[in-house]
């Protein structure tokens, strides 16, 4: 296999394209990537016929910003016939592993929404050809690879497995979300997603738990400020602008309207930093920095918005600047994604393991 398919936001192609180039050159993977413009997926074409289902396997897909998932691509069929679609599928798949599940997935653009409700109902009737045919465990199987069909088109897709080790969880790598009615703006996504993809579920109880403090910086009106409080958590959120008047009648948070780069709190008792403001990245990266080699927070999630030039590179500019401040205390972990809520903009996550397994509690 030498194609890997890598799902991502439409108008990110190239931005996906430049970092999978890259972190295979690193990776001692050669190849090249094919982009199309607003397509939301990139192939990168490996030079060596085992690369792409080794960089499935090795290659940290948690690491990668700009992709929603990666997948090695096993077959390409085109100019199916609508009256059976499922015989030259199951022809082209007859050599792949047993596979644990199927997700039938299109790319997030108006053409690929226009296939789902196709895609929806083709699902069953593939899961049981696969299953008659042996390519597909009876019931969901978990640590088995998972079979991705990509329709391009009704008659056109590409047919591929991605790790279950190694891959998003999510249905085209986007986590279904509702939005809150109560909430005060759809903001408020961009960080219920984030806990979603950062923080282990079975963790939730003990890292988004009521009992933390947390601080939102730039909270206004308050949409991160509203996931904080809806886990019980008390917040103090510090911005110029108004908070919304429900969230603050629920008694958990506290307003200071200050200089949200100044700001520090009077005692070392937060656990949570959040941020989300129309700012410079260096200035934002480098704000959260300080907090946390400070010991003023001990896990934060803030969003960088990124210029409309030279992205993936801003992207990984800031980070680098981030991970070296970070070094003068050591043992942080740094993550980052574009989210399905993102928009010009990447989400980072920052915490010490040493310090959240403190709040796990041993079996």
């Amino acid at each position: 296999m030498k194609q890997l398919l890598i799902y991502c936001r439409p108008g990110f192609e190239k931005e996906a394209a430049a970092e999978i180039q890259d972190r295979a050159g690193q990776f001692g993977s050669p190849g090249f990537a094919r982009t199309k413009d607003d397509s939301g997926f990139v192939i990168y074409e490996c030079f060596s016929p085992d690369d792409a289902d080794l960089m499935a396997r090795k290659l940290l897909f948690r690491e990668l910003i700009f992709a929603r998932q990666m997948v090695v691509v096993q077959a390409e069929v085109k100019e199916l016939s609508l009256d059976d679609r499922i015989s030259p599928i199951l022809d082209a798949a007859e050599s792949m592993e047993l596979c644990g599940d199927l997700r039938v997935e299109t790319p997030d653009t108006n053409d690929g929404k226009e296939l789902s409700r196709f895609c929806r109902k083709f699902t069953v009737p593939m899961r049981q050809a696969l299953r008659a045919k042996g390519l597909l465990t009876d019931k969901e199987v978990r640590n088995r690879p998972i079979l991705h069909l990509f329709f391009l088109a009704n008659n056109h897709a590409l047919i591929g497995y991605s790790y279950s080790f190694n891959n998003s969880p999510f249905h085209m790598g986007i986590p279904r979300l509702r939005f809150p009615s109560d909430a005060p703006s759809r903001s408020t996504l961009k960080l219920e997603e984030a806990f979603h993809v950062f923080i282990p579920r079975e963790e939730w109880e003990m890292r988004l738990t009521s009992g933390l403090n947390a601080v939102d910086l730039g909270a206004a009106p308050g949409g991160w400020t509203y996931q904080l409080v809806s886990r019980g958590m008390m917040v103090t959120a510090v911005d110029n602008g108004a908070m919304d008047s429900k969230l603050m009648d629920t008694g958990q948070v506290k307003h200071y309207r200050e200089d949200v780069f100044s700001w520090r709190p009077g005692r070392k008792n937060v656990y949570w930093l959040v941020c989300d403001m129309v700012e410079k990245p260096a200035r934002v990266a480098a704000t959260m920095a300080a907090w946390l080699v400070d010991e003023d927070c001990q896990e934060a999630i803030f969003n960088l918005k990124l210029p409309m030039k030279k992205r993936y590179a801003e992207a990984v500019h800031n980070l680098q600047q981030l991970k070296e401040k970070l070094a003068e205390l050591g043992g942080f972990h740094v993550q980052a994604k574009q989210l399905y809520h993102d928009r010009e903009e990447i989400t980072v996550h920052v915490y010490r393991p040493f310090k959240v397994a403190r709040l796990i509690p041993k079996e």
